[in-house]
């Protein structure tokens, strides 16, 4: 988040005095600006404080906190304060409530338990808001607005239903219309009123998260979940940019977040940011996919990082410390992907309910005399002398990823070919064989411009939306190189399958035909045996999950399978199309053969490795007024030593010139700033 009020990055994170006696403020103070941050994120779940019924508004407490940041020098992420609504509005209006999956009306409590489509929710929501902004639109702390929290989850009760009829008329206009796209002739389901319609859940055509009677229905049901949830953002949006329209607004994300379609959200936002929590045992490229993904939500533009623990979370199975240095590095990484920002949950620990163990900067101990606290400190001093270098840098990829929850949607609602297709895992076995590479990449949408990269891949693209085929074939034909997978270029955009043989819309620019898929017990296992060498890319590898079963027609078969009645068949495909090519992997591979095959591409093509590939060091690119900076991060437990190749400069946070041979610490970062 450029500005030209900043003088280095956003550090700090989620603050709630609130919860605590005044008494205990200056202490907090103290011990933040010890810690050398600048911003907190306040007012997050308040609104019960702030509106005590509904007739009354009551701001004196949330006055006290923004004057008091602003005397410590801390700026104001402020949050509107409408992801939990108050007792007394559940009670005086039930109809603010959820209703479950399973059909049951909640009652009071938790949180992401109001409506999206309640107009009571949305009245006093937006209300809310628009206060709060007429309140602090003059205030010096005021830097960033933040809508709600963590945006999720799904409704069933009648407000929706009511609604998710209104938003079917406007997308299919016709009855007929409807009825053709949901192919509802199949078991008797013809729809002759619009009241008829209800959504699918428990009580009528799903019975789980993934299995459901009628794709159709399902996928509509999720785009409406997202969008009646944007509409509640919207809303709260426009408010806040009526009084204040310089001051960027937020909400935070959550990286691969199933239910709700953020590169439609991202449309919306001024800056995007999200909260991450991997876990302790999460892929190093998994947390720098979802970076890239937040970053790539709004065209390679920086995002905050707002939300990590400092150590420790309290809410999955087995909550394990963060090791030394571990917080440091994974808030590098978050900046080594284009974060503007490091800001934790939170900064003093709760007493009680259920986030009393979630890691905090101030532990319960209450003094600055701990591991958590020195380590953040130490980074503190570390972004400080940093300074502005890195606000606002770029990441120049030549590789892009495609990732659409459309997509993601309607393979994991599809009945078959295997239970065991997961559409983020299958992206991100491309994603991790660039990471081994330490090759850039960003992830896109399908409205992205395509024609930046050298490089796009598709994997598992289903479905294929109007327009997307000719789009894909004139990237091809002017020059770059397409990659997809198996299970492509089956259905349309309302999951209606492409009749004439798959891959449907991709069949000319892949100059193929996949005749029938085979889908593989977890047990099984297939092979790739090459019939031509690419680059390293060269014997035979295991393969799994499905398997298409392929005829050529046009294209050049590189490998083929190994085993089985279809063993000889196509495995591996390229179709010389226009002035570039085109890649088809007709199966799930072992990893080695993702990293020799989009390596041996990526040389083709001239993309090069930032850092030629070592275990466990991932290295980055950030661009800023033509200086680039290089990012190493050594994500091993032991110290590493590294050839830089051509990479040279000084490096920040020791100021020492670096060139050749380094080594880097255990859970180690280097920032070079190139020369």
């Amino acid at each position: 988040m450029a500005s030209t009020k900043l003088s280095k990055i956003l550090y700090g994170g989620d603050y709630n005095p609130e919860q605590w006696d005044r008494s205990v403020w200056p202490e907090d103070m103290r011990m933040i600006r010890l810690a050398g941050m600048n911003i907190a994120t306040v007012n997050v779940f308040s609104w019960a404080m702030l509106q005590p019924n509904e007739l009354t508004y009551d701001f004196s407490t949330l006055d006290e906190i923004m004057d008091m940041l602003h005397a410590n020098g801390i700026y104001a992420c402020l949050a509107t304060s409408t992801g939990a609504h108050p007792a007394w509005m559940a009670r005086k209006y039930p109809e603010i409530l959820r209703t479950d999956f399973e059909g049951r009306k909640r009652k009071f409590g938790g949180r992401h338990n109001s409506c999206p489509n309640s107009f009571v929710y949305r009245t006093y929501s937006t209300r809310l808001a628009g206060k709060i902004a007429e309140r602090y639109k003059d205030h010096p702390a005021l830097l960033l607005w933040h809508i709600s929290n963590e945006f999720g989850g799904e409704c069933y009760c009648d407000n929706c239903a009511a609604a998710f009829r209104s938003w079917l008329r406007n997308k299919y206009g016709t009855l007929d219309k409807l009825n053709e796209q949901w192919n509802t002739r199949f078991w008797g389901h013809t729809f002759y009123d619009w009241e008829e319609i209800v959504p699918p859940n428990m009580l009528s055509e799903q019975w789980s998260s993934r299995h459901t009677c009628f794709q159709g229905i399902s996928l509509d049901y999720a785009r409406f979940n997202s969008d009646s949830m944007l509409e509640c953002y919207k809303l709260e949006y426009e408010e806040l940019k009526k009084h204040t329209p310089d001051i960027p607004v937020t909400t935070n994300l959550m990286g691969a977040y199933k239910p709700l379609d953020y590169f439609k959200w991202a449309k919306h936002m001024d800056v995007i940011s999200w909260d991450n929590y991997p876990s302790a045992d999460t892929p190093y490229s998994y947390t720098a996919m979802m970076h890239d993904l937040m970053r790539g939500l709004k065209d390679g533009q920086p995002f905050l990082l707002m939300e990590q623990t400092p150590s420790q979370q309290n809410w999955q199975p087995y909550n394990s410390l963060k090791r030394p240095g571990v917080m440091a590095l994974w808030s590098y990484q978050a900046i080594a992907h284009g974060a503007d920002s490091v800001m934790f949950f939170q900064l003093r620990r709760s007493v009680g309910a259920c986030e009393k163990y979630h890691g905090a900067l101030i532990e319960h101990v209450g003094h600055e005399h701990t591991r958590v606290f020195r380590e953040c400190a130490q980074l503190g001093g570390e972004l400080a002398r940093l300074g502005d270098k890195l606000l606002d840098s770029r990441i120049d990829a030549k590789v892009g990823i495609i990732f659409d929850w459309d997509n993601w949607w309607a393979i994991e609602y599809s009945s078959g070919p295997s239970i065991a297709l997961q559409y983020t895992d299958e992206v991100h076995k491309y994603y991790d064989a660039l990471y081994q590479h330490n090759i850039a990449v960003d992830m896109v949408g399908l409205d992205a411009d395509f024609s930046q990269y050298d490089v796009l891949i598709a994997p598992v693209l289903y479905m294929v939306k109007p327009g997307i085929a000719k789009r894909l074939e004139q990237f091809t034909a002017n020059g770059g190189t397409f990659i997809t997978t198996f299970f492509s270029g089956i259905v349309n955009e309302n999951d209606i399958v492409t009749l004439g043989g798959y891959p449907g819309e991709l069949r000319k620019l892949l100059g193929i035909w996949v005749e029938e898929i085979d889908a593989l017990f977890p047990d099984q296992k297939n092979r790739i045996v090459m019939n031509r060498p690419l680059g390293s890319l060269t014997g035979e590898y295991e393969c799994g999950l499905l398997c298409d079963l392929l005829h050529s027609e046009g294209a050049e078969v590189y490998a083929s399978y190994g085993d089985d009645f279809y063993k000889g068949m196509p495995v591996l495909t390229r179709n010389r199309f226009g002035q570039g090519d085109a890649w088809y992997v007709a199966t799930s591979p072992e990893a080695s053969f993702l990293q020799s095959l989009l390596g041996s591409i990526c040389a083709e093509r001239g993309i090069l490795p930032i850092l030629q590939p070592q275990a466990g060091i991932e290295a980055t690119r950030r661009i800023k007024n033509g200086q680039a900076y290089v990012f190493v991060l050594n994500h091993n437990a032991e110290e590493q030593t590294i050839e830089l190749g051509s990479v040279k400069g000084m490096e920040l946070l020791t100021d020492s010139h670096i060139e050749g041979q380094a080594v880097i610490a255990a859970r180690g970062v280097l920032i070079i700033e190139e020369q």
